[in-house]
């Protein structure tokens, strides 16, 4: 299950180079960075949200959104997936 998150990011990364007006993600990053840092922001208020009225549905859509837009942005900062994993391992052991 985890490999698809290695695989989005390998998409991710392709569509930088997409036509805008055919690919939202590539729209994404030619808008700049302070709109996809928008966009996470955005994503995170709205997960946020749904988790507080227990709508898992809601909840497991808008997280959907937050990591989708959190890879686009990771992207944009040229960071990998697994630069931050490896962080996290190295914080909780």
């Amino acid at each position: 299950q985890w490999l698809f998150l290695y695989q989005l990011e390998q998409l991710l990364a392709e569509r930088k180079s997409a036509d805008p007006e055919t690919s939202y993600t590539a729209k994404l990053y030619a808008s700049g960075t302070k709109r996809i840092a928008q966009k996470v922001g955005e994503e995170g208020v709205e997960t946020a949200l749904a988790a507080t009225v227990h709508d898992r549905f809601e909840l497991t859509n808008e997280a959907s959104d937050l990591m989708y837009h959190l890879l686009v942005l990771l992207q944009d900062q040229d960071l990998d997936l697994t630069t931050v994993i490896e962080n996290l391992r190295k914080r909780h052991q």
